[in-house]
């Protein structure tokens, strides 16, 4: 079986600090942002500084820092599926030296009844992707460790929410009849692609992470509704939410 290829026992031969040098230590809390609408805002909101760059032969992905409401918080525009966001994530931490990262985006809905108005806090996600196997044992879930921690803080914020398992897929446009009714099955609410690949890492690496998710698409039997994604993708009013998240964890 292909999960018996994986092994996180042993070293790795390569290391950030051979692309990177020493580790950093900038900022505690980071923003993993999805939006180019969101990200641009940022940029021409806040006085914000370039403290460090990912360095891809496809282009440099700059990371910044800002302040919000007296808290430094760095913030960078993530790379789409598990495999790129992961990897970002844990060069992040070596960068600017966070440790704390609230990661929120969209996902398709796979319960309009439980999701429609609110938030997803994600409890557990299904590893659907392949990243998750070079960082945690097999399993087919992965525990989402600061959901109920999470989960207080919309509370106190009186913001509509639920909590649930998630569907974490590497595939696009795969989402299929059979596999959204075995997700569906075992009781998971939404689909998005990164969240147990950044799961595993941040564990991995002892990294804190909350993640909290806007449905917008919504995949039933019957059918496929596109409608709600856009406005779930460039949301403004999540990135306010993660900010408020940012000065309490």
């Amino acid at each position: 079986m292909i999960i018996d290829c994986y092994d996180i026992e042993t070293e790795p031969i390569i290391s950030l600090k051979d692309f990177y040098g020493e580790q950093k230590h900038i900022v505690d809390v980071c923003l993993i942002i999805f939006s180019h609408e969101i990200h641009t805002h940022l940029l021409c909101t806040y006085e914000c500084e370039e403290i460090a760059h990912f360095t891809l032969c496809n282009g440099n992905i700059p990371i910044y820092r800002m302040n919000y409401k007296g808290t430094d918080i760095a913030f960078y525009l993530t790379a789409i599926g598990s495999a790129l966001a992961s990897c970002l994530c844990y060069e992040a931490s070596w960068l600017t030296g966070a440790t704390k990262f609230i990661m929120f985006g969209s996902c398709g809905s796979l319960d309009r009844e439980k999701t429609e108005g609110k938030f997803i806090i994600p409890t557990e996600s299904y590893r659907g992707e392949g990243c998750s196997y070079y960082y945690a044992k097999p399993a087919d879930y992965i525990e989402i460790k600061n959901s109920q921690k999470l989960a207080a803080m919309f509370a106190q914020m009186g913001i509509p929410y639920v909590l649930g398992k998630v569907w974490t897929t590497d595939s696009m446009i795969r989402e299929t009849v059979g596999l959204v009714a075995k997700r569906k099955a075992e009781e998971c609410i939404a689909v998005e692609m990164e969240l147990a690949g950044v799961q595993s890492v941040c564990d991995f690496y002892n990294l804190e992470l909350y993640d909290f998710l806007e449905p917008g698409d919504v995949l039933e039997s019957s059918g496929y509704e596109v409608e709600g994604l856009c406005g779930a993708n460039h949301n403004l009013g999540k990135l306010y939410i993660a900010l408020e998240i940012a000065l309490q964890v």
